[in-house]
């Protein structure tokens, strides 16, 4: 018997990569697909029907229910029909995991206003179309029936780009960020129907290799051990874990996840402050106390290298 047996899942991005071991490793646990997928290049440019396809034929190879499915989540009402394919192929829809995205990295001296439009609308205006519209159907169906409680599972896809930093990722980098507000803030507004989570994969993709090819070295490492630490397929568990009933106390939360190892984030909080006696600051004044105390003992920020740089010998 299956972790998810009988569930509908509907992925984004599911063509290659991350999404495709998480619709494989959801089917092993019997979960009926929809496979979605422009077929676009790394950049989102192009597109390829066949890949979305392929993808749902392993996946009914496993014995599960597939469909492939060829829109582009920037669209509102694409990701509307989406929502609704699920529901008119297998009679309901269970989760949404939003993982499609593009990289056009550039400087931001450099960067184009389309090559930041068309990043973020990918990464966060689609992860808000998609969450929006099945929100509405969770919603819907919680209502009509109380025993429900929070069935529903939502699973966002952030990066350490975003949540860390990363040159020549001004795009891309306040994309994921704002994925993993939304995240926060929406599984307050839906827990009484649907959990909404966020993972943060460090994995070897198109993403990490074909649009950065300094990365393509550390990507592809062994650990001592000889162990794939960056195989796409290492994420797929949390993501099955987390679309389960077994995770229905889980919400709201940032899991990083690489290898053999699972993090979980705390967003921005307050470390030190400093008080002028009841009285407005001056510049001066600030000028005097905010170095000396207020950035006193800050712990040294954590980078993208930092993430990865202890899970292999580098």
């Amino acid at each position: 018997m299956g972790m998810l047996d009988g569930k509908v899942a509907l992925i984004t991005g599911a063509g290659r990569g991350l999404g495709r071991e998480e619709a494989l490793a959801m089917a092993r646990e019997g979960c009926n697909l929809v496979i979605n997928d422009l077929g676009a290049a790394f950049d989102g440019t192009g597109a390829e029907t066949k890949v979305a396809d392929q993808v749902a034929d392993e996946c009914k190879k496993l014995g599960v229910k597939a469909v492939g499915n060829y829109d582009s989540v920037t669209d509102f009402n694409s990701a509307k029909s989406m929502i609704q394919q699920a529901i008119d192929e297998f009679g309901k829809l269970d989760i949404v995991v939003n993982n499609a995205g593009i990289l056009r990295d550039r400087m931001l001296f450099n960067m184009t206003e389309e090559e930041f439009d068309g990043v973020v609308a990918v990464h966060l205006k689609g992860t808000f179309n998609m969450t929006r519209h099945a929100a509405e159907y969770f919603r819907k169906m919680g209502k009509e029936d109380p025993k429900l409680k929070n069935f529903g599972r939502i699973i966002n896809t952030s990066s350490d780009a975003g949540l860390l930093g990363n040159m020549g990722q001004t795009n891309y980098g306040a994309a994921k960020a704002g994925i993993a507000a939304f995240t926060v803030i929406s599984s307050m507004e839906l827990k009484k129907y649907a959990t909404v989570n966020c993972i943060v994969p460090v994995a070897r993709t198109r993403l990490t290799t074909d649009a950065t090819p300094t990365m393509v070295d550390v990507m592809n490492k062994l650990d001592e051990s000889g162990f794939d630490v960056f195989n796409p397929a290492n994420v797929a568990p949390m993501v099955v874990f987390l679309a389960s009933d077994k995770a229905n106390k889980i919400n709201g939360e940032v899991f990083r996840v690489v290898g053999d190892r699972v993090y979980v984030f705390q967003g921005w909080h307050t470390f030190n402050e400093i008080d002028n006696d009841g009285k407005p600051f001056t510049p001066d004044i600030l000028a005097e106390r905010v170095k000396s105390e207020l950035l006193k003992g800050l712990p040294r920020k954590e980078t993208l290298m930092d993430s990865i740089g202890n899970l292999i010998k580098m």
